[in-house]
């Protein structure tokens, strides 16, 4: 029997949700007192995006968009994807829901994603390649994991592209991360796109000035974007990494707006990140629903995980896992590190379709 939901919230939780815990899910009222009903173009998107990766799904939406029935099918997986990610959201948000699906699919997923690179809104393609990846290894995902920034996107026009490689799985490993540790070193990204080169330079001198204060082992890359590989739009931004002892990795990020300076994102950036560090835990906030879903579907023995304080947005992804899957998480404050340890049982998912050689 489908499980019924309301709303629009969390629409990429429950088509996640509901395509690898194999329940179908009927959705309502989504938006329905708005003066725009109904889903909204990146919401569509992101169903054609499931509907490419899997076999036999069922997608029906009414007239009025504020319905859909969706029955999940079974992951493929495979090579020669392309999808436009429009210009709506950026392509981070498509490619943040898609890893746990690609890693549990028949063969390996490559995939190239065209739209908005850097988005205040989505996490940035920097920040997927060098903190949302890197987190998989935990899990034991390691080798065949590709990223590769072809072209910068800024809003509103983005014209980015990026090719995504995802190995497929038989099963995750549990993770124990619970040990804070000290920042080791911090590094970043400072990219320009259609604009001056300085635009990245001002980027990291403003970040450094903050960050030098946390580590004195502080360094920036400057990525500079012309012609075609700069988009369709001009652009900058940051995106910044504090590596700890431990091997975990936290982030931050910002973009540039109109008549905002670089200045100011970089500074701004580098505050967000000492916030996050400050914060304690072995995770960054932007990346604890990410790491939340995958303890779930490790194997059936006990994950646990540190973090510095849980967000509304994580709190409501630990009901759609219990809803969908049934696990229940311990939460446990650690008043003395004002941190929360968070612990559950693996559902000992498996990936029954992959294919073997």
């Amino acid at each position: 029997m489908a499980i019924r939901l309301k709303g629009s919230t969390h629409f990429r939780q429950r088509i996640v949700c509901s395509t690898l815990s194999g329940r179908a899910i009927v959705i309502d009222e989504i938006r329905a007192d708005a003066e725009e009903p109904g889903l909204r173009d990146f919401e569509a998107s992101f169903l054609r995006l499931v509907e490419k990766i899997t076999t036999g799904c069922g997608i029906k939406i009414n007239e009025t968009g504020t319905k859909v029935s969706y029955k999940p099918g079974v992951l493929k997986g495979g090579a020669g994807h392309v999808h436009d990610c429009g210009t709506t959201r950026a392509i981070g948000y498509f490619v943040e829901a898609l890893i746990p699906l690609a890693l549990f699919g028949k063969e390996a997923l490559s995939i190239t994603f065209t739209g908005i690179t850097n988005h205040e809104a989505d996490l940035s393609v920097d920040t997927i390649r060098t903190v949302t990846l890197p987190l998989l290894k935990h899990f034991g995902v390691e080798d065949g994991l590709e990223f590769k920034i072809k072209k910068r996107g800024a809003p509103p026009l983005g014209g980015g592209e990026v090719i995504f490689q995802c190995p497929v799985v038989k099963e995750l490993k549990p993770i124990n991360l619970t040990t804070d540790s000290k920042v080791r070193r911090v590094r970043g990204i400072a990219f320009s796109a259609g604009v001056s080169a300085q635009m990245a330079n001002r980027l990291v001198d403003s970040a450094k000035g903050v960050l030098l204060k946390l580590n004195g082992d502080s360094y920036i890359y400057t990525d500079h974007h012309t012609g075609s590989s700069a988009g369709k739009s001009p652009g900058f931004g940051l995106s910044l990494v504090a590596e700890t002892a431990k091997g975990c990795h936290i982030s931050a990020e910002g973009i540039g707006s109109k008549g905002v300076l670089p200045e100011d994102v970089g500074r701004q950036t580098a505050l967000l990140l000492l916030e996050e560090v400050f914060k304690g835990g072995c995770i960054d906030t932007s990346h604890q629903s990410l790491m939340f879903l995958l303890m779930v579907l490790s194997p059936e023995d006990v994950t646990k995980i540190r973090i510095g304080k849980l967000s509304a947005y994580s709190i409501r992804y630990l009901q759609n896992l219990k809803s969908f899957f049934g696990i229940t998480f311990k939460i446990t404050p650690d008043v003395e590190t004002r941190t929360v340890l968070l612990a559950c049982r693996g559902t000992g998912f498996k990936n029954l379709s992959r294919r073997t050689s």
